[in-house]
């Protein structure tokens, strides 16, 4: 048995979850999802429903983080004391060899207490605090979902940190598929009408209704698909539209990277304010490499035709390093590896 605990913020650590839960069930294993998010369609295995610990009208969030050495950890609170002894029941009655924690120190910790093997997902980002490093110290396994290629994905943390970390690659629900030839781009005059795909993802983001209005009457010859950002443009499956595009703006979350960089798209890549500089090192660190899409610090107030015509003339296979279709093989051989230590 193995556990698996889901952030549930964004959609990235689900869709992760459900990719290794369905790749451990081809193999014979049982996964027990552990999150404050709903079941997902198509999980086979328990999932345990938590209570969530983020809503403080009961109490003030007092204490949270004891003095930097936890994330979030509010004394009093119902709902955090509810979670932690639902996990603590689940340990006790189902024995899991190891507990995927993706993501969360005070899990992570949780679980080590019970004696159990812990494999830590590790995001990108400035990531040297103590809370960090103390949940990275008792963690069996650490992985990072970007290929061994991307150097410098974490920052400030010590060179033994970073060495434990098992890159497996981008992981899309979607299996990478043969980038069509590079067209030469499309002229930003309109000689050939482009097609864009917005994709912002379901977490919090900065930008309004009126900065997509300015993008879309900036590029009259550009046809718009926008994905996200709201309840009214949110998609399950946004694959078709992406695959299909000349040219996808997006943020630099890393489940919207896998898939375009599984269908092997140009991109424009904005990164947003995330805790710990997530999105700003991942940003970073597709400026300063070969990887077919153009960066911008900031959403752009104008020159939205050139940026387009210039990042739909990018080569998208040269995003094949970065989701090669077989991270979620790697993750759960590394996750067996682990279960099979206890």
């Amino acid at each position: 048995m193995i556990g698996y605990y889901v952030h549930h913020v964004g959609r990235g650590h689900l869709h992760r979850a459900c990719q290794l839960a369905a790749e451990l069930e081809m193999r014979g294993e049982s996964v027990t999802g552990l999150s404050s998010l709903p079941r997902p369609e198509g999980w086979v295995g328990e999932w345990a429903h938590l209570p969530r610990d983020d809503r403080t009208s009961e109490v003030e969030a007092d204490a949270p983080t004891a003095r930097g050495r936890l994330h979030w950890a509010p004394v009093g609170h119902a709902g955090l004391r509810g979670r932690m002894a639902q996990i603590a029941r689940w340990i006790d009655r189902a024995a899991p060899a190891a507990v995927v924690c993706d993501v969360s120190v005070e899990v992570e910790l949780l679980a080590r207490l019970h004696g159990v093997r812990v494999v830590t997902v590790v995001l990108p980002g400035t990531r040297d605090d103590p809370a960090h490093l103390l949940g990275f110290d008792v963690a069996d396994l650490l992985v990072g979902f970007w290929p061994s290629a991307a150097h410098g994905m974490l920052r400030g943390t010590p060179y033994d940190v970073k060495e434990r970390v098992h890159a497996v690659g981008a992981l899309s629900r979607f299996s990478p598929v043969d980038a069509p030839p590079a067209s030469g781009g499309v002229d930003p005059r309109g000689s050939r009408p482009g097609s864009a795909v917005l994709l912002w993802g379901a977490g919090g983001h900065a930008v309004t209704g009126a900065d997509i209005a300015s993008m879309r009457a900036q590029t009259p010859s550009w046809h718009w698909t926008v994905l996200g950002g709201s309840e009214d443009t949110w998609v399950d499956d946004p694959w078709e539209a992406i695959r299909t595009a000349d040219v996808v703006v997006t943020h630099a979350g890393q489940n919207a990277l896998a898939e375009i960089a599984a269908a092997q798209r140009p991109a424009v890549v904005l990164p947003q304010e995330r805790p710990h500089d997530e999105q700003r090192v991942t940003a970073a660190i597709l400026a300063d490499g070969d990887w077919p899409a153009v960066v911008r610090e900031s959403w752009p107030t104008h020159g939205w035709s050139e940026l387009l015509g210039h990042a739909s003339g990018l080569d998208g296979s040269l995003w094949t390093e970065w989701c090669d279709g077989r991270a979620a093989q790697r993750f759960a051989d590394s996750v067996q590896a682990v279960a099979g230590q206890s």
